[in-house]
């Protein structure tokens, strides 16, 4: 009889485990995803604040793929609108000026994860890719929901809600772009 070995599709797969491992991966990615928030500074020109979010959303989502990481972004989400202090600078509800790229964390799940899942997460310069297309779906919930929370035209939003922000979210690509292959390199000398 022989044995199929099957690659983990994911960083998550590589844990034992089924349900119970999925939901307390879940679980945990919301939560270090709202730690990471509470990293923030605030800048006095623009209502949106610096924070780690961003980099925690790329690395919990790649680990997880695509439907957990979902679930974990929405469960993020959903806790911070029914009152959980845990989006940047200890905000909950809606009605802040960054609550539309938490809600972009849920759209750039879909997008890193599903690439994660098809080992896009595994070298370096894929995985600055991928990371750019999710910072890309980031902001492209995020500065509309600028627009609409702050008042502001697109092109105001884009000047407060994104060139800020992209030397330091270059920056975060380049720590997922290292951390994420080395984990794998790390997972394939335990196998």
């Amino acid at each position: 009889m022989s044995s199929i070995s099957v690659s983990p599709r994911t960083l998550a797969d590589v844990l034992p485990g089924g349900l119970a491992r999925s939901v307390a991966l879940v679980a945990a990615g919301a939560v270090l995803v709202g730690l990471a928030a509470q990293v923030s500074i605030p800048l006095p020109f623009t209502p949106v604040p610096l924070s780690l979010s961003t980099l925690a959303v790329m690395l919990v989502v790649a680990a997880l793929g695509s439907r957990r990481g979902v679930a974990s972004m929405a469960l993020y989400v959903l806790l911070g609108v029914a009152g959980v202090p845990w989006f940047t600078a200890h905000h909950s509800g809606w009605a802040f000026a960054s609550f539309g790229y938490a809600v972009g964390f849920v759209v750039a799940a879909w997008i890193v994860g599903r690439l994660a899942e098809r080992g896009a997460d595994r070298h370096v310069l894929r995985t600055a890719g991928v990371m750019v297309l999710g910072n890309l779906a980031i902001y492209a919930v995020g500065v509309p929901g600028l627009m609409l929370i702050a008042g502001l035209p697109f092109g105001k939003a884009l000047l407060l809600g994104v060139v800020p922000f992209l030397i330091g979210d270059a920056l975060k690509i380049l720590v997922a772009a290292g951390l994420l292959p080395a984990a794998w390199k790390l997972v394939g000398q335990r196998r």
